[in-house]
Parts: structure tokens; C-alpha cells; sequence
């Protein structure tokens, strides 16, 4: 499977975020999005990513961008994260990982000799069409946020 492209239309979707309320893509037409996919809530990498975010958050609306995360993470275990780090931001439940699947990052996975299957850290920024303007498919846990945000402009 390969990571959709800058120009595809965003596939819509519908998952439960911490508190256990539905939210889709399309609840946020005509505003930029980010979504970025994470493999666990409260691993390092993942809580490093998180909290970046969190600290940009100001920047982020000043610019009317909405993140929403997504890991395959049970909303009750993403509400635990959000409460033990103070995050500002959706965190979206995709506990079957077919969103993961839909936009690409969902795969093989390597880790101390093991192969499995797993989540691609990777980040999509949808435009207020619902196109996808830009893809990361490498992110850097430390800078993402920062990252992000100069790839927007």
C-alpha cells in the first residue's frame, strides 16, 4: 500500500475522538486540517509528537488549522493521554485502522528484527476542499509541529 498524493481528494471519515463524540472529516469543510497518524498514545515518540503540538497550538489557530490524531488507541486510552498531558487538540479512535488503511498509513513495519504490520507515522494536510495539499511521509517526532507549519506557510 502506498501513501495517497498531494491532489487526491481526502477520504472522509467518521471516528469517535477521546470524549467518545463522533467526528468526521467533513464536520471541518472549509477549514485546513491535520491529520497525522501516531502508532500508540503514551510511548515516547508518540507523547513527544503530541506535546509539540500542544505547544503550538497557538500558532496553529492563529493560522484556523485543525489537528485531529489518529492511532488505532481506544478512546478511552486517548482520553487518558489527552488528561495526562494537557493536549488541546482531537485525538480520533481508528481502533481497525481502516482509515490508516484508506490514506496509506497502515504497513509493514520493522523493529528490532521484528516484522509487523503497524501504523507509518505520517501526516496529511487536508485544504478546505477536502484535497490533500501536502504529505509527510517521514516525520520527525521532536520537530513535527514546527515542521508542519512551514510546509503551510
Amino acid at each position: 500500500m502506498s501513501f495517497l498524493n498531494v491532489g487526491d481528494q481526502a477520504p472522509d471519515f467518521a471516528l469517535q475522538n477521546q470524549n467518545g463524540d463522533l467526528v468526521r472529516l467533513s464536520d471541518y469543510k472549509g477549514k485546513t486540517v491535520v491529520v497525522y497518524f501516531y502508532p500508540k498514545a503514551m510511548t515516547p515518540g508518540c507523547t513527544t509528537q503530541a506535546c509539540g503540538l500542544r505547544d503550538a497550538n497557538d500558532a496553529y489557530a492563529a493560522r484556523d488549522i485543525v489537528v485531529l490524531g489518529l492511532s488505532p488507541d481506544t478512546h478511552e486510552r486517548l482520553k487518558r493521554f489527552e488528561d495526562k498531558y494537557d493536549l488541546n487538540f482531537t485525538l480520533l479512535s481508528d481502533e481497525d485502522h481502516s482509515v490508516a488503511e484508506a490514506y496509506g498509513a497502515w504497513g509493514l513495519k520493522k523493529f528490532m528484527g521484528r516484522e509487523f504490520m503497524g501504523i507509518l507515522r505520517s501526516t496529511f494536510v487536508i485544504d478546505g476542499n477536502g484535497v490533500i495539499s501536502h504529505v509527510m511521509a517521514t516525520v520527525k517526532t521532536k520537530t513535527h509541529h514546527d515542521d508542519v507549519l512551514a510546509l503551510i506557510g
